[in-house]
C-alpha cells in the first residue's frame, strides 16, 4: 500500500525538525505558523499548502524542493 503523501510529509517534516535541533515551537516561529498547526502536519493530520511549504522550507534552511523531492522518495520507498 502506498503511504499517503500527509504522512510522508509528517515523516519528513519531522526528521529535519530534529535534524535542525529545532522545536515545534521554535519552527513555528520561525516559519510564522502556530505550533499546533506544525504538530498537525507531523501527526498527518493536515496537508500544507505550498504556501506553507515555502514558509516551512525557509524556516528549516532548505529549498522547497528538496522538501517536495524528500516526501516523493518516502512515497515511493514505502510503496
Amino acid at each position: 500500500m502506498a503511504v499517503k503523501v500527509e504522512i510522508a510529509f509528517s515523516i519528513i517534516l519531522k526528521k529535519i525538525r530534529h535534524e535542525s535541533l529545532l522545536s515545534q515551537e521554535q519552527l513555528a516561529l520561525e516559519s510564522g505558523l502556530d505550533r499546533t498547526y506544525i504538530s498537525l502536519l507531523e501527526r498527518g493530520m493536515r496537508q500544507p499548502s505550498l504556501k506553507t511549504i515555502f514558509l516551512i522550507s525557509s524556516a528549516l534552511k532548505i529549498h522547497p524542493a528538496d522538501l517536495v523531492r524528500m516526501v516523493k522518495e518516502e512515497c515511493h520507498e514505502n510503496n
